[in-house]
């Protein structure tokens, strides 16, 4: 048997490309199940899952190519170009799962929100609906959902509006109004303190409000809505928005 492999010395190369494929499959289709069952008990979502198997076979058939080609007897420096090529291709095809991956079970550790909290993220606002290794999504207050990726997340400020304080169940909606001088301070505010008013019997805690920033030009306020739902965000804002502008603009209207 030594002497046929001898005399045909191309048997051998047969022999062992046999050998790298059927270790190949091998290797291919236990990593795929052993992901697949990872995916399962990770409760890992579908595409991302996917692109996991995907990025496992191209390591698998780059490392396959490459054994191939050192049994074909091509110089180890093509091979090791070969490789880092290989390499290069699948980090560039893998990078936005894996990035994605990595993102999401830091947000599901870290949690700096949850299923239910009402957050901002840049200029993008809402309720959280889901969070996924892959992705968030947020319901808007123009009833709109927008889903964003764990990756991009990162790189957002995030702003989470559950109270911290010993009332943990509540939210904390806060924006500013600017107005100028044509009020004096002191009829500005009993005007904001009407507001308050109509408004503080609806709600769990009774509203607030401060003056943030005093210029020649205007006096910035911030004011602080506190809710239970954080749905009544979308309903309270612009309720009490609108009622402080007609005030504001009764105030200033001239008399007759």
């Amino acid at each position: 048997m030594f002497e046929i492999f001898t005399e045909h010395p191309y048997l051998t190369t047969v022999v062992w490309l046999i050998v790298v494929a059927v270790a190949a499959t091998i290797l291919e289709r236990l990593t795929t199940r052993w992901l697949k069952k990872f995916m399962k008990r990770a409760q890992i979502p579908p595409d991302v899952g996917n692109g996991l198997i995907v990025t496992a076979r191209l390591l698998i058939l780059v490392g396959a190519v490459v054994a191939v080609l050192h049994i074909g007897g091509v110089p180890s420096d093509i091979i090791v170009s070969f490789s880092a090529l290989g390499g290069a291709a699948v980090g560039f095809a893998s990078q936005r799962t894996i990035g994605n991956l990595i993102a999401g079970i830091y947000l599901l550790v870290a949690r700096p929100f949850r299923v239910g909290d009402y957050i901002r993220l840049d200029n993008i606002e809402g309720i959280v609906q889901e969070i996924t290794i892959n992705y968030a999504k947020i319901l808007t207050p123009n009833n709109t959902v927008v889903s964003i990726s764990t990756q991009r997340i990162l790189d957002k400020e995030v702003t989470n509006y559950r109270f911290m304080g010993e009332e943990s169940k509540l939210y904390c909606y806060s924006f500013e109004l600017n107005f100028d001088h044509s009020l004096p301070t002191e009829k500005l505010e009993r005007l904001l303190d009407k507001v308050i008013e109509q408004n503080a019997e609806m709600l769990p805690r009774k509203p607030e409000y401060h003056i943030s920033k005093l210029t020649s030009v205007e006096r910035n306020y911030m004011f602080y809505i506190y809710v239970e739902d954080p749905k009544d965000i979308f309903r309270l804002y612009p309720k009490i928005l609108r009622e402080i502008t007609q005030e504001w603009d009764k105030a200033r209207a001239p008399t007759q």
